[in-house]
């Protein structure tokens, strides 16, 4: 709970003050056996970045804070940090990308099928949070590897499996890539990457001429592609 707390208050100005607290919470751990209490200070922190993603580059910034400073006894911190992120990510994306109860959900409120999905019904709100949280988790991933902490092969394999279906794709599927697109292009469109990012584009503008695709889906891919034209700047930079 005090940890929960701590986490409400973080804000990159209160930055050094909160994840030096959040810090020694995680680090009473020193005198566990099992690390139950790193553990779940892991936990809190994935869970809160994933679910506010306008504060993921700060959660990001705090995990490797604490992957360089938490105690290695009774376990090594940084190693069960890297570990933990790359089993959770890798475990939350591939459910993401099949949870085909929550995109069923959303398609049919999106369709009007109010007969079939009252739109406050508790169905509608799990999969809307569910894709709330697939979305931050997109982002929180983009996050870790601006700050070198996934490699590019990783990034690679998030982008081939989000281009995986360009006959008949999912929102879901075009949305994510587009959130992760945005978060690392600038980074990730390097010479040494560049024959992958053009397979990607070229991919994305047949996507965006897809008459399988909704219109709402084809203006987010056009804007992903011009956005690359203008070297990764925004239009009001």
């Amino acid at each position: 709970r005090k940890v929960t707390a701590l986490l409400n208050k973080l804000t990159m100005q209160k930055f050094d003050s909160i994840s030096d607290q959040v810090i020694a919470w995680a680090n009473k751990s020193e005198k566990e056996k099992d690390g139950r209490t790193l553990v779940q200070v892991i936990r809190l922190v994935f869970e809160k970045a994933i679910d506010e993603a306008i504060w993921s580059e700060m959660y990001a910034r705090l995990w490797r804070k604490m992957m360089e400073q938490i105690s290695s006894k009774p376990i090594a911190g940084g190693q069960l940090f890297r570990k933990y992120m790359l089993n959770r990510c890798q475990k939350d994306f591939e459910r993401a990308s099949r949870d085909e109860a929550a995109k069923a959900v959303i398609r049919q409120s999106k369709e009007g099928g109010t007969e079939k999905v009252a739109l406050y019904s508790d169905e509608y709100y799990a999969a809307q949070k569910a894709k709330r949280q697939g979305l931050g988790l997109i982002k929180f991933i983009g996050e870790f590897f601006k700050l070198q902490m996934l490699t590019e092969r990783i990034m690679h394999e998030c982008v081939k499996k989000l281009l995986g279906n360009v006959e008949n794709p999912e929102e879901e599927e075009i949305e994510s890539l587009c959130t992760l697109l945005t978060t690392v292009g600038a980074s990730f469109d390097t010479p040494r990457a560049r024959a992958h990012m053009e397979v990607y584009f070229s991919r994305m503008k047949e996507l965006s001429k897809n008459q399988n695709v909704s219109l709402r889906m084809q203006f987010m891919l056009q804007d992903m592609i011009e956005l690359r034209e203008r070297k990764w700047e925004s239009r009001n930079a």
